[in-house]
């Protein structure tokens, strides 16, 4: 098994303030909703955002907070879910953040239809 990663910005200085290394690294990889959210909101100006996503598109990473997405079994997901059955305006927020979970995707350059899967 080969792991692909995503080339760095070399004119990036790996040892400036990332959040995930300035903040908790469990907030990325939390059970929580409100912190996996809090987790994204810090990754929205980090200089290796793209970079962590296509490494993590690439990768087909399991679970967290990667390049300002939240993964769940491989898969980009709108938002995680809290357990038991979702509200019914919980669902139809769903179908539009999952719209606007592909336009950040493309705005990145990730092909959403080849290289990531989508949660349903």
């Amino acid at each position: 098994m080969s792991l692909a990663l995503a080339p760095i910005d070399m004119t990036v200085d790996i040892e400036a303030n990332l959040p995930c290394r300035k903040f908790d690294p469990d907030m990325w990889f939390s059970d929580s909703p409100a912190q996996l959210e809090l987790a994204k909101s810090l990754c929205g100006d980090c200089p290796l955002r793209a970079e962590c996503l296509a490494g993590a598109v690439d990768r087909a990473e399991p679970w967290g907070v990667w390049g300002g997405e939240i993964f769940e079994r491989g898969a980009v997901v709108p938002r995680k879910r809290p357990r038991g059955r979702p509200r019914k305006a919980d669902v139809a927020r769903d179908a539009e953040l999952a719209v606007e979970v592909e336009e950040r995707l493309a705005a990145n350059g990730l092909d959403t239809r080849s290289s990531v899967r989508l949660a349903a």
